[in-house]
């Protein structure tokens, strides 16, 4: 089972570049975060010519996840929990039926922060700590899980290209890692540092200041698998050349590859 997170950076302009990688890497599974657009105006039908089944938890012009799969799905539910008020549409869960097992999988986009301090800030910290709780269930359920997209948090200073122009930045303060510490430490293994410990192993270049080409990048897209799902995991690697292509995002997909 092939499960891949890509925030695609608004799905209208991002279309073609979708559909090319879709195509080329075959996904079983894809988690996708910043759509940018409401459920009723999502290209689905493109997508859905590609054999995949397309849920979404969208939001005008900000935000927005979905899943694309071509297995089928069970329990699908939307938000965050923890906070009845919060409109933003971060986070989409389901249960993906494999071949052989089971995985539960959530696609989240985590709160940028910025400015820090201020009060997106203070939210950053409030969601990743309803993401704490959230991640101590699935542990508690013991089964196969996931969760993985954009978590907006440059873990360690070789996920980055220079640590200096972040050291005040919400994606590299220390509170901000360390609640990322927090939930590691509950016992997720962090995919991609399970299978690649070298540095320069970026998912995010920004588009100004030629940040591609001079491979100034960082590393904020992640995998977090539960022990059972660990348990599964093949491979994981990101898709950098997609960066260079025509209008991309300036993220990039990274996929884990599950014996599911």
């Amino acid at each position: 089972m092939k499960i891949a997170s890509f925030n695609i950076n608004g799905i209208k302009a991002r279309l073609p570049a979708l559909l090319q990688w879709l195509e080329e890497a075959k996904p079983d599974v894809a988690l996708l975060q910043e759509i940018k657009s409401v459920d009723e105006n999502f290209p689905r039908e493109p997508i859905e010519d590609l054999g995949y089944r397309v849920e979404t938890h969208g939001q005008k012009s900000f935000n927005g996840v979905a899943i694309l799969s071509k297995l089928p799905l069970e329990d699908i539910t939307r938000g965050l929990p923890g906070d009845d008020e919060d409109d933003h549409a971060r986070w989409i869960e389901a249960t993906v039926i494999g071949d052989k097992t089971a995985v539960r999988v959530c696609g989240l986009y985590l709160p940028n922060g910025n400015p820090a301090p201020g009060p997106k800030y203070d939210y950053k910290l409030a969601w990743m700590e309803r993401l704490h709780a959230r991640a101590r269930d699935l542990m508690n359920a013991e089964e196969p899980a996931l969760m993985a997209g954009d978590y907006n948090v440059i873990p360690q200073p070789e996920d980055c290209w220079d640590v200096k122009p972040w050291l005040d930045d919400a994606l590299y303060l220390p509170q901000s890692r360390a609640a990322f510490e927090r939930i590691k430490n509950l016992g997720f293994t962090e995919a991609f540092r399970a299978r690649n410990q070298a540095p320069m192993n970026y998912t995010f270049w920004d588009y100004q200041a030629g940040r591609w080409n001079k491979n100034h990048g960082i590393r904020i897209d992640h995998f977090l698998l539960t022990p059972q799902c660990a348990d599964l995991l093949l491979d994981c690697q990101i898709d950098r050349d997609t960066r260079g292509r025509e209008k991309p995002s300036d993220h990039v997909p990274i996929w884990v590859e599950l014996d599911a």
